[in-house]
């Protein structure tokens, strides 16, 4: 089986034809989400953190 570059170049071509893009504010607003629930796991893992170095603490020491 060859390989023709010019008949791969023209089959991407046809295929990225075929994509459907989204739109600029559909872009954005995807973006948005994505930041937003970063942002939302990192603070919960970040209490759960301190939570549990907080009863690590308490558990091997006996203070608070």
């Amino acid at each position: 089986m060859a390989f023709a570059p010019a008949k791969f170049l023209a089959d991407v071509r046809a295929e990225a034809a075929r994509v459907t893009w989204p739109s600029r504010r559909e872009t954005l607003v995807t973006t948005g989400l994505v930041l937003a629930m970063s942002t939302l796991a990192a603070l919960f893992f970040f209490a759960v953190d301190l939570a549990a170095g907080w009863a690590v603490r308490v558990l091997f020491t006996g203070t608070n």
